[in-house]
């Protein structure tokens, strides 16, 4: 199988120097339209597919980001491997503003989006135990140092609905009852849908503020989190122009089995199978239905 991977995040993450065959595809998917148009090409002989999260321009909240059509879309285009670049706020005094985290848990504290493909007609039920791979994790570790990165590997990314940020006694319960490291609103159901969709997924997290918990940093200020943000990008960047090398043309089964992950997960028994949810679960599931 060839390797192709697939970026999620800001519009500054896309602009990669030799970034061959540059070209803005639409991709229509069951689910709806993805937040934007997708940027295809190929970097160092490896295809990439780029798409902006929320949206050229920032368009989507937290919460209207189309989910299931990024994950499905990126699938029909033949991803097999998912980079997750993303802002966020740390709980850790040593994860400081402007160092990346690769986090490896999350605890999911969304309520009003759609988190599974699956639903009435078609039940699936698959492992997130471990939701991240952890090849991807240690190839996105490996290009961060090699570009200088302040990189931290492992934590554990609280994923809130937004769009408003965390009251002070969240902040200090997430920090300090829940254990969490970082906080964001985007990285779930995304995690979840990437592992129905049998993708390995990694999470780059790019810390721009300490939250509201901070004695020393008071509330979160946009400002502040933008100017960041603006620094951050040139890293991501360099970060994803690292990854075509370290993860190589061709692609051998992921030896942590997300690619998968739907293996023995759906229960409904074929004759019980709802023939539209089946249609919606081509892309997602048809190496299995």
């Amino acid at each position: 199988m060839q390797t192709k991977i697939g970026v999620i995040g800001g519009s500054g993450v896309y602009e990669i120097e030799g970034l061959a065959d540059a070209e803005w595809v639409t991709v229509e998917t069951p689910w709806g339209a993805p937040s934007d148009q997708i940027l295809t090409g190929t970097l160092d002989g490896v295809p990439m597919a780029f798409l902006p999260r929320h949206g050229r321009g920032h368009v989507h909240t937290p919460t209207s980001v189309p989910y299931r059509a990024n994950i499905d879309a990126l699938k029909r285009l033949g991803v097999t491997d998912v980079i997750s670049v993303s802002a966020c706020g740390s709980f850790r005094h040593e994860m400081a503003p402007g160092d990346f985290v690769i986090v490896d848990q999350f605890i999911d504290r969304t309520f009003a989006r759609e988190k599974s493909f699956f639903g009435p007609g078609c039940v699936g039920h698959v492992s997130v135990a471990h939701p991240t791979c952890p090849r991807l994790g240690e190839a996105c570790e490996a290009s961060a140092k090699a570009a200088g990165i302040n990189v931290h590997r492992g934590g554990t990314y609280l994923a809130m609905e937004g769009p408003q940020f965390s009251t002070l006694a969240e902040s200090k319960m997430y920090r300090e009852h829940w254990g969490a490291d970082v906080i964001g609103m985007t990285n779930m159901p995304e995690a979840k849908l990437a592992r129905e969709a049998e993708l390995c997924y990694a999470s780059v997290a790019m810390v721009t503020d300490y939250d509201s918990w901070h004695p020393d940093h008071g509330e979160v200020d946009v400002s502040d989190i933008i100017a960041t943000l603006t620094g951050n990008a040139a890293k991501a960047r360099a970060l994803v122009a690292g990854l075509p090398g370290l993860l190589g043309v061709e692609r051998a089964p992921c030896p942590h089995g997300c690619d998968r992950a739907l293996e023995f997960a759906i229960l409904t028994a074929p004759e019980k199978r709802d023939p539209a949810l089946l249609a919606k679960l081509d892309a997602v599931a048809g190496r299995v239905l």
